[in-house]
């Protein structure tokens, strides 16, 4: 419509100018500017009624000529407009469509936490933006609106509280897939399940947070092969269960690296000064001794350090050599799982992500075949590869 009126407005400057008022002797003059100075310059001044009688007489006198003008400078501008719409449109369609664009996200989180790190992960392979509120580990006032006394949280457009990392892939997983659900109807496929452990505390666990809840047919174009599933399923539940459980007795494995680890918790986590030192020296001469009972616990070996070398190539292994990741030539949610490591271990990229800038990571990097994999993950997380 914008371009009808631009080609409009041209055609009937062009006619204007070809009519015999705008051929008129003196109209040229005029707008070339052959009046004198003076006059020219008191036309923009603040002079009498003989000033406003000069430079009507002038616009009558070429008033063909402007009028014509006008109408071209309008038509010009109609198409320029057009143009620029049209290109912004086009740029606009090739633009790629973030998935789960509207949800407004804000994360809770210990940035070194292993079960936010992976949160993090498969917020940053989809492309999905969210803010984030670093959660001070002591006091925790940042949550103290929520009866859930954990993290990661992540609230949903303000109104939808999401628990446990496992809970929150799976959801926005299935969100991301299944869009006739809202969020609030998918967190119902994941209910709490209160129970006691064995040291009579009360742990809160979740029904099927490691599905996806699709329908039939969505569920085979994700899950093309059979098994793919049950493989999906099967380590994002050994990262929760085993890999995280490998991350406290090897960045504490030393008092020089349970000390460096507790720099970095310091550093990049949200404490006052005091609480700071407290964490650093206190917190990491506590870990160290926490670590010996968690190796125990787990059945470790005296050098924790194989048993991480060996659940790393386990993973390597599992994915083999014919695939870039555990989910073929992308990542699928197992991948996401598994990449961080830190006081608080989880699951694999996110589980072993949290161990980076530490000895025990490096020790891991140069002693296990997990670093290709670990390089294209970091890759495809950072160019957020999960939004094709």
């Amino acid at each position: 419509m914008a371009a009808a009126c631009a080609r409009a407005l041209g055609k009937v400057g062009w006619s204007v100018l070809e009519s015999p008022a705008a051929r008129r002797p003196g109209t040229v003059s005029y707008l070339a500017g052959k009046r004198s100075a003076p006059e020219f310059s008191r036309a923009y001044g603040t002079g009498g009624a003989g000033v406003r009688s000069k430079l009507l007489s002038s616009v009558r006198s070429g008033g063909g000529r402007v009028l014509s003008c006008a109408f071209l400078l309008g038509g010009g501008l109609g198409l320029y407009q057009t143009v620029k719409l049209s290109v912004q449109q086009h740029r606009a369609e090739e633009q790629p469509q973030v998935p789960g664009r509207g949800l407004k996200l804000t994360l809770y989180q210990y940035k070194t936490c292993p079960f936010c790190s992976k949160v993090r992960a498969f917020l940053d392979y989809h492309g999905l933006p969210y803010e984030i509120v670093e959660v001070n580990p002591v006091m925790r006032q940042e949550i103290k609106w929520s009866t859930y006394r954990k993290v990661p949280i992540l609230m949903v457009d303000g109104d939808v509280q999401l628990n446990d990392s496992s809970v929150i892939i799976s959801s926005l997983g299935t969100y991301l897939i299944n869009k006739d659900k809202s969020m609030s109807e998918i967190i119902r496929c994941y209910p709490e399940m209160k129970s006691v452990n064995d040291k009579g505390k009360e742990v809160i666990e979740h029904n099927n947070k490691y599905w996806l809840m699709l329908s039939e047919a969505d569920t085979l174009a994700v899950y093309p092969v059979k098994e793919m599933q049950k493989e999906e399923m099967k380590w994002r539940a050994w990262a929760d269960d085993w890999l995280v459980h490998l991350i406290s007795p090897n960045v504490y494995r030393t008092t020089g690296e349970a000390l460096a680890s507790f720099d970095y918790i310091v550093r990049e986590g949200k404490f006052g000064n005091f609480e700071g030192f407290f964490a650093k020296y206190v917190g990491a001469a506590a870990m160290f001794f926490i670590s010996k009972r968690l190796k125990s616990r787990h059945n470790l070996q005296d050098d924790v350090r194989q048993d991480l070398y060996k659940a790393v190539n386990d993973w390597v292994a599992a994915i083999g050599k014919e695939r870039k990741f555990m989910g073929g030539d992308h990542p699928n949610l197992a991948d996401l799982v598994r990449e961080h490591t830190c006081a608080s271990l989880q699951a694999v990229f996110g589980v072993l992500r949290v161990m980076e800038g530490l000895q025990a990571f490096d020790d891991m990097m140069e002693n296990t075949k997990v670093k290709h994999w670990y390089r294209r993950m970091e890759r495809a997380t950072l160019n957020h590869e999960g939004r094709k």
